[in-house]
């Protein structure tokens, strides 16, 4: 069963919607409704990537680093967004903390409310 701050494997699309690469990804929230789909964003481990104060670097001495299954440090970029259906979601690697993914999901938030 899927929750909240796991990360899966997934083809993230690109903005031109054109296939990705398989990818992880951080499941955010399941949407609300009858359907099984996910508020994901992506994770990259290009640290050029980076946004200071909104994305989450995942660093190789970070305390959940380990248990998140990432290979190399890596960037949680809050900005790359997307809602798919759980059955695409290729499979679980780790999760994150729950303070990091809280975190997240208010820069997600104070981002949206700021515009």
């Amino acid at each position: 069963m899927k929750k909240a701050g796991q990360i899966v494997l997934f083809k993230f699309p690109q903005t031109d919607l054109s296939d990705g690469k398989l990818r992880p990804a951080l499941l955010i929230s399941q949407t609300p409704g009858e359907y099984s789909d996910w508020l994901i964003c992506m994770i990259s481990s290009k640290m050029s990537q980076y946004i200071k104060g909104f994305d989450e670097i995942i660093k190789k001495n970070s305390f959940d680093y380990i248990r998140s299954g990432l290979k190399a440090e890596s960037v949680v970029r809050a900005t790359r967004l997307a809602v798919v259906s759980e059955e695409i979601l290729l499979g679980t690697i780790g999760e994150i903390s729950r303070e990091r993914l809280v975190r997240i999901k208010n820069a997600i938030a104070n981002w949206i409310k700021s515009v």
